[in-house]
């Protein structure tokens, strides 16, 4: 079973180093009181609390699961324990502002505390992830009476929350919903509809749920302008703030499901309870997307998170399994065999972990602290980072869960047959991993959204934002010896991707098709070039450290340098696999009639 340890030194790089956090942070307006001290104190304090408190839960929450008992959910042992400390301990109120009556501490700090409290157990920490859904709702279209309400005891952890979209009929295509809402004399709502895939919909963890969730008021439009964005809470609120009569919100069922069996995933029913409207009728998915934004990102985290998880578990059994001799004679003589970790395959499965696990962690760390500059930037360098993240937002999500699923499958492989038994660990972490590629929208509509809205509609515009920046630093680099392995075939990458782009959007003037078509490897293709721009900055941070003679941690940057190496010649080669399938375009897809599928 791996014992996770949180990778301080690998995020302490790339906060530190790679993307110099002390000037980004002291540069935003509304965060002077992070200083070095404060964000190591953070860091520190989540590494603890994960390895701690959380770690443990990772196994007893897949093997007792949640049980449905008359209408309750039971969540599994220390579950309870766990989410009260969490809030006792301020985690939940990190990075709501202070006038909310949170910290106040920029967007970033929550993303690296999810990573280490998700890797220990991302079924645990879907119950303080999911409680942020009603924070962020409230936060962007709450009144301050409904704040006052709500805020401080989402934040205390004495409650928690859901987000409730999903209807077994339409999935992503909210527009379909049919959850209907009700106008009352009082200015409340009356909420009839069943919703499903509810994480925390029902649990045994507070002693009140505040569940979001998109309904159709009558006589609103049909499809998503139609919809607004509502607040009901499990126990009404009396005046006091005291609990008071139950709602008619009820969990109708739980899902057995492939993993993260310690998260409750609900059927919600909901028979004319009472909701409170958030913000303007006939508007909630302009406040829904700016949680659906954040969500996306933190699905992109879930596979940094289990991929980091499954490497450190493949890393420890590689170096102390003994099988077979090394081709080059034995490393192990003392031993009957040598440990597997010589043997060039099972470097291959390991460096790919690696290259994978710290990329995604420099992508999406990088895109955390756009997330800062939007919430705490002006002007032009806050229109930069909405631009950047409007394009890789989707990048982002896509690929970090794909290339988590080859990550995690490494790790049963690494084990051998040991690595199929549940007794180790590792075909858990490929359970509980699965769904980041299905929820938060699919592969499929990231990689459509990508190509369709932030590529073909803005004419490339939101692209060539990347591109400038992978193409500058490549032309800063253009004189420098020890980097030439790394900017040629970058260069090269980022003119393909340019040309690639070009071609399908030639496509697709005379036939839309061909944007569905080329989207997942169009998505692809664009993650392998931004991670390969990533660990080329790595790479010169790495060389520079080796120059400087530092060699207390020499060992750290020979292995960041080696991974970068594996990463160009082994990995990045990809994306011109992807640049050939995205080209083959849509007439091989759409030619066979749906009912010749299958004689």
């Amino acid at each position: 079973m791996p014992a996770y340890r949180a990778p301080l030194r690998d995020i302490r790089f790339v906060l530190d180093e790679l993307l110099e956090s002390d000037p980004h942070y002291a540069s935003l307006s509304g965060c002077e009181r992070l200083d070095p001290e404060l964000l190591d104190d953070v860091l520190r304090g989540a590494a603890q609390f994960a390895e701690e408190v959380v770690a443990p839960l990772f196994r007893v929450g897949d093997e007792q699961g949640c049980r449905f008992e008359d209408g309750e959910v039971k969540t599994p042992d220390g579950f309870v324990k766990a989410f009260k400390l969490y809030g006792e301990a301020g985690w939940q109120a990190l990075t709501v502002p202070i006038a909310d009556g949170g910290q106040g501490l920029p967007p970033s700090l929550g993303q690296f505390v999810t990573e280490m409290i998700g890797s220990a157990s991302w079924a645990w920490s879907m119950y303080p992830g999911l409680a942020l859904a009603p924070v962020t709702c409230l936060l962007n279209g709450g009144s301050e009476e409904q704040k006052h309400t709500y805020l401080p005891k989402l934040l205390s952890g004495e409650w928690a929350g859901s987000m409730c979209l999903t209807e077994s009929h339409c999935g992503s295509d909210v527009g379909l919903l049919r959850t209907r809402a009700t106008r009352n004399e009082d200015g409340s709502y009356d909420i009839t509809g069943t919703k499903i895939f509810v994480s925390g919909g029902e649990q045994d963890l507070t002693d009140n749920i505040i569940h979001t969730l998109l309904a159709r008021i009558e006589g609103a439009p049909d499809g998503t302008k139609g919809l607004s964005l509502f607040v009901v809470p499990k126990f009404l609120i009396n005046e006091d703030g005291s609990l008071g009569e139950r709602n008619a919100a009820h969990c109708g069922s739980i899902e057995k499901k492939m993993g993260l069996k310690g998260s409750a995933t609900c059927v919600m029913n909901f028979d004319g309870a009472t909701a409170f409207l958030l913000g303007e009728e006939n508007r909630g998915l302009e406040v829904m997307f700016k949680l659906m934004n954040t969500a996306r990102l933190g699905t992109a985290m879930q596979g940094l998170a289990l991929g980091e998880l499954a490497f450190q578990g493949a890393l420890e059994y590689a170096r102390e399994r003994l099988q077979m001799r090394s081709l080059t004679g034995p490393k192990n003589p003392e031993g009957e065999a040598d440990p597997i970790i010589v043997h060039p395959d099972v470097r291959r499965m390991l460096l790919t972990q690696k290259a994978f696990v710290e990329g995604n962690r420099a992508l999406i760390y990088w895109l955390a602290h756009r997330v800062d500059e939007v919430a705490h930037a002006d002007g032009e360098r806050r229109q930069r980072a909405i631009d950047l993240l409007e394009l890789l937002t989707p990048v982002a999500k896509a690929f970090c869960t794909e290339n988590a699923q080859e990550v995690t499958n490494l790790g049963i492989q690494i084990y051998g047959g040991h690595g199929y038994i549940s007794d180790n660990g590792m075909e858990q972490i490929v359970r509980d991993g699965r769904i980041s590629t299905v929820y938060e929208g699919t592969t499929g509509i990231q990689a459509l959204d990508l190509i369709g809205r932030k590529v073909f509609a803005t004419g490339g515009a939101l692209l060539r934002n990347v591109t400038q920046l992978v193409n500058e630093f490549c032309e800063e680099q253009r004189d420098n010896a020890a980097m030439e392995e790394f900017i040629g075939p970058l260069s090269a990458a980022s003119q393909c991707w340019g040309r690639l782009t070009e071609d399908i959007s030639a496509k697709a003037t005379q036939n839309l098709d061909e944007l569905g078509a080329a989207s997942v490897d169009f998505a692809f293709h664009s993650g392998y070039v931004v991670l390969g721009y990533l660990w080329a900055r790595m790479a010169l941070v790495a060389q520079c450290a080796l120059a400087a003679a530092n060699t207390e941690d020499d060992d750290f940057y020979r292995a960041k340098l080696a991974t970068a190496r594996f990463y160009f010649q082994r990995l990045l080669p990809r994306h011109l696999a992807h640049a050939t399938a995205a080209r083959a375009g849509a007439a091989g897809l759409m030619e066979l009639d749906a009912d010749a599928f299958a004689p």
